[in-house]
């Protein structure tokens, strides 16, 4: 079964970093687009980052800066560098693989910032 699953959540005080990892299986991972989105209580899940399976990368326009999505597809691993956190940061963050015709999400990691 296909298998997305994220890790490096945790609870961060305000300007600290975190580094959230997903950890794909059973799918052609160079063939898929993986983003990282985030939904925080009550709030829609919003698009966190982008990186296509050619390598380019898309932000937020509100985290460029302090967000950096990669990849590595010998180890099918997608990373999120998270810097200079702030408590509007909080949220779950999920992992999403995609192609025109498929899609995967994870379970998703809590983030939480304090301030």
């Amino acid at each position: 079964q296909e298998q997305l699953l994220e890790s490096g959540g945790g609870l961060v005080q305000a300007g600290g970093s975190l580094r959230l990892s997903c950890a794909a299986s059973r799918i052609i991972f160079n063939k898929y687009n993986i983003a990282w989105y985030r939904q925080a209580p009550g709030k829609q899940r919003e698009l966190v980052a982008l990186i296509t399976s050619g390598g380019d990368t898309n932000y937020a326009d509100s985290l460029k800066g302090r967000f950096t999505i990669s990849r590595d597809n010998a180890k099918n691993t997608v990373n999120l560098e998270m810097n200079n956190l702030k408590p509007e940061d909080t949220a779950v963050y999920y992992c999403n693989a995609a192609t025109s015709y498929w899609t995967y999400w994870g379970q998703g990691t809590q983030v939480t910032v304090s301030s």
